[in-house]
């Protein structure tokens, strides 16, 4: 009998049990008041007992009767349902062991060996079991292709032994191939949103004859025309330097693949000043609607222009993926952007009552020159200022020895606690020679700060700091203090540098440039002069970046262990664990790219617990690029990264992987 049958007929004895027990009372009650009534109430209570078993048997058997029919109905209809399934049906033990299979699955999977997909479904399912310690309330939903079709497979496992852990597996296979395509097709033919820019395009074609500026424009038109057609795209030129690109998602495979193509094509233009025009492209699919990527589009193009133009960027989930950026940066002739952010510093300044100044983790002497320039600048609007540096900063030991006889600076530059604890409301923060978040020196400051004034000179990268206020960041010049000795030049109030702070400005054009050899432009030598006016002392500079014997022997020693790769790109390990690491391996790369031959250079070293990494370039080579693919950043000539959770032999193995992936993307 099943437990259901057992169950009805419980409930119905229980229910006669009450019934006598009642009647039972009642007649004890009357044979009590009533002392003749006690035989009458016995042989009541026999017969009303003998005719209660009676029905009660009766009533039983025509229940069980009921009972055992509609079961058996119901069964029968259950087996015929799985027997004529329209969907393939499949009963099998998690060792891939077939029970039973319908008809349908035989006649579904006639022409394939269905063995081999079922054998790796059990196992996988039995993996999830396990996983799941027996749970068997949870269904069983996966999709598998099988021959030309998708098929979503969904079902329960059922325990069939109480002490063991073995199952059996009941599958349906449901044909999902159309459902499959239509999605694809949905997700194909999605619009994605472009925009394409032409880079400095007044400036060069002020450079251009005349009667050459038509023809030029021509061409340009021309090429990335043929090029937006490859993908059946629209193209709407909406002004003389822009373009707004639209195309399906089925076709961003493609444009991937093509590596963006017309970035070379456009700098192919042959003109008579042998002057060249580069393209900027951000291309995004995020979003509902158009407008919304748009949006996304013009976002990663203000990334693509921060980092020099002459690239392209696709956003997509949230991810940036970078094509070309080969060329260097074009100097720009205006200073009219460096007036206007002069003017808007000024004012944020004035509207503050303290002013924070921070550069990035472990500063060098651009990152501490720009910092003293924003200091006397917020000075002389009469606001307190403060600098936040790491005392430990070991690339500064020189300069330690100079500041530290000025008192002026005793209270002035503080640690990052102690910014924390003077940080409130009014206070504005000037971030310089970093626009990264996970580069600055106090992550917990930007986070308090409402407002934020970036200035640096890298290369815009996608985790750049978004609630900045104002951001002058311009990868055409040589260094951050660069463009604060520019800045300095337009307020309003008259700036007058000390002469400490000047000389650390005038250092940090010199580091960044390596005296004057890399990223020097008409601007560089411009500030430079500026600044020997207000009286820097050159001898006393040269001497900051005076290394002793030991720091030049360890830096010969890494010159003389270089390994070349690529035929012309140095790689050395620095294995020493020291406190100024970062300064010996900057060094090490700088003195690797004197030797001939030598077109980019990279050195290795153990920081704490990341592992460094200095890249040098004379410009054949990105090593921005490449470094940017190990989470770090820079400039063509010069980038750095920072590494965590390798060892140094593994960096230098992916180092090596992303500088091979390099020369592959660029076909070389």
């Amino acid at each position: 009998m099943s437990n259901s049958n057992k169950k009805v007929l419980d409930t119905l004895v229980s229910r006669t049990k009450i019934y006598l027990a009642i009647i039972f009372i009642l007649l004890v009650y009357i044979s009590i008041k009533n002392t003749y009534m006690i035989i009458p109430s016995i042989v009541l209570f026999v017969l009303v007992m003998l005719y209660s078993y009676y029905t009660n048997n009766k009533r039983k058997n025509e229940i069980s009767e009921t009972i055992q029919d509609l079961t058996l109905t119901v069964d029968s209809a259950a087996k015929t349902s799985l027997i004529n399934s329209p969907f393939p049906l499949i009963i099998l033990e998690t060792d891939g062991n077939v029970v039973w299979k319908s008809a349908k699955f035989t006649s579904e999977f006639a022409n394939i060996d269905i063995n081999t997909y079922v054998k790796e479904l059990s196992v996988d399912i039995k993996n999830e079991i396990e996983t799941r310690e027996g749970n068997t309330n949870q269904d069983i939903i996966k999709q598998i292709e099988i021959g030309a079709k998708t098929y979503r497979v969904v079902g329960k496992y059922v325990n069939v032994k109480k002490n063991k852990k073995e199952y059996m597996i009941i599958l349906y296979f449901i044909d999902d191939t159309e459902n499959i395509k239509l999605q694809k097709e949905y997700k194909d033919s999605k619009s994605c949103v472009g925009i394409i820019m032409v880079d400095n395009y007044e400036e060069t074609m002020q450079r251009l004859e005349s009667e050459e500026k038509p023809q030029v424009i021509a061409e340009i038109d021309k090429y990335i025309y043929e090029w937006t057609d490859k993908t059946n795209g629209v193209l709407i030129k909406t002004e003389k330097d822009r373009y707004i690109y639209f195309f399906e998602q089925r076709y961003l495979d493609r444009v991937k693949e093509d590596k963006f193509s017309i970035l070379d094509k456009i700098k192919d233009i042959d003109m008579k000043e042998k002057i060249q025009f580069t393209l900027s492209i951000a291309v995004s699919n995020e979003g509902v609607t158009d407008k919304e990527k748009y949006k996304s589009a013009q976002a990663a193009m203000d990334i693509v222009l921060g980092r020099g133009g002459d690239q392209a960027v696709i956003r997509e989930n949230e991810i940036y993926k970078f094509f070309g950026g080969r060329a260097q940066e074009v100097e720009k002739r205006t200073k009219v952007k460096a007036r206007i952010v002069a003017q808007g510093l000024e004012n944020l300044i004035k509207e503050s009552k303290k002013v924070m100044i921070m550069g990035h983790s472990n500063p060098d002497m651009d990152c501490v020159g720009a910092s003293l320039g924003i200091y006397r600048l917020a000075k002389t609007l009469e606001r307190n200022a403060y600098i936040v540096i790491d005392n430990k900063a070991s690339a500064l030991e020189n300069f330690k020895k100079s500041i530290e006889k000025e008192a002026e600076y005793e209270d002035v530059i503080i640690n990052k606690e102690v910014a924390l604890e003077n940080v409130d409301e009014d206070t504005l923060l000037v971030i310089v020679d970093t626009h990264k978040l996970n580069y600055v020196e106090s992550v917990e400051l930007v986070d308090r700060v409402k407002k934020i004034v970036i200035i640096d000179h890298h290369r815009r990268s996608a985790d750049f700091i978004e609630k900045a206020a104002l951001t002058f960041q311009e990868v055409y010049a040589s260094s951050a203090a660069e463009l604060v000795t520019e800045l300095l030049q337009y307020v309003e109030e008259k700036i007058e540098l000390k002469t400490i702070e000047a000389e650390s400005l005038y250092a940090g054009i010199m580091m960044d440039t390596k005296n004057f050899t890399f990223k020097t432009g008409v601007r560089t030598f411009e500030a430079a002069a500026y600044l020997r006016k207000c009286g820097v002392d050159i001898i006393r500079v040269k001497k900051w970046f005076q290394s002793d014997l030991k720091s030049f022997n360890k830096i010969a020693e890494i010159v003389g262990k270089a390994e070349i790769v690529n035929n012309t790109i140095a790689i050395s390990i620095y294995e020493e664990k020291a406190k100024d690491v970062n300064v010996i391996c900057a060094k090490a790369a700088d003195e690797l790219l004197t030797i001939s031959n030598i077109t980019a250079s990279f050195v290795i070293g153990q920081l704490g617990e990341k592992v460094c990494i200095s890249g040098r370039s004379i410009g054949d080579i990105n090593v921005q690029i490449i470094l940017e693919k190990l989470g770090g950043g820079g400039h063509i000539t010069l980038a750095g990264a920072q590494v965590e959770g390798m060892t140094i032999e593994e960096t230098k193995q992916e180092l090596i992987n992303r500088i091979n992936e390099y020369f592959s993307e660029i076909g070389m």
